[in-house]
């Protein structure tokens, strides 16, 4: 694994929008709306956002749909994602289960996840470079179990393949965390108590008991 630890992604970030004359276009790739939340209230003053939920780790497809409606209830609410464009993706989460194969035992932050980041943001760099994008990123380094390094790791790799750049970000620094809660508050977001997957959950009901 590349050693990113001595790089502060929300920083580079703030340097990076310093910079700019104009508003970039950005192909983000959300999980669900209150990670969505803050992101979008920060990114949409200084980026033209496009947006895709792609996420096969869901399951059962009832939470899926659930997710995917309270991100277009977001989106239709909200005055900072009002210019924001979802684009549709197909619910597979056959390419899931036989990306995990074999992994299904790891705990949550093993390889398991990185894989899934990776097959996420696959798709977000795809549309990316299909969409004529300038950068791609994700809301998932909002949440404080995400490990900003490999999001970042896993980026960079689809950067060089995909030929469109990573936005370099960290969202859960700056109060980011803190305030995609309140803005779940105020919308009144559903706010999940697993990643998604099937094998989170499991592991979310264990520390229960």
């Amino acid at each position: 694994m590349q050693d990113l630890s001595n790089r502060n992604f929300q920083v580079e970030l703030e340097k990076l929008i310093e910079k700019q004359t104009s508003k970039p276009k950005l192909m983000l790739h959300a999980c669900c709306a209150p990670c969505s939340s803050y992101v979008l209230e920060f990114l949409s003053r200084h980026f033209e956002i496009l947006m895709t939920y792609y996420n096969p780790n869901i399951t059962p497809e009832a939470e899926y749909s659930k997710r995917l409606t309270e991100l277009e209830r977001l989106l239709s609410g909200a005055p900072f994602a009002k210019n924001v464009t979802l684009i549709p993706c197909e619910y597979n989460p056959s390419l899931f289960f036989d990306m995990a194969k074999g992994m299904e035992n790891l705990p949550e932050g093993g390889d398991r996840c990185t894989k899934c980041y990776k097959l996420r943001l696959e798709q977000a760099a795809k549309l990316a470079k299909e969409h004529n994008c300038d950068f791609f990123t994700t809301t998932l380094s909002i949440s404080p179990y995400k490990n900003s390094q490999k999001l970042a790791m896993v980026s960079l790799e689809l950067e060089q393949e995909y030929g469109v750049k990573w936005l370099p970000s960290d969202f859960k620094k700056r109060g980011g965390y803190k305030r995609s809660i309140e803005l779940s508050k105020e919308y009144n977001l559903y706010r999940q108590n697993y990643c998604g997957c099937v094998y989170s959950k499991i592991q979310s009901e264990n520390r229960k008991r």
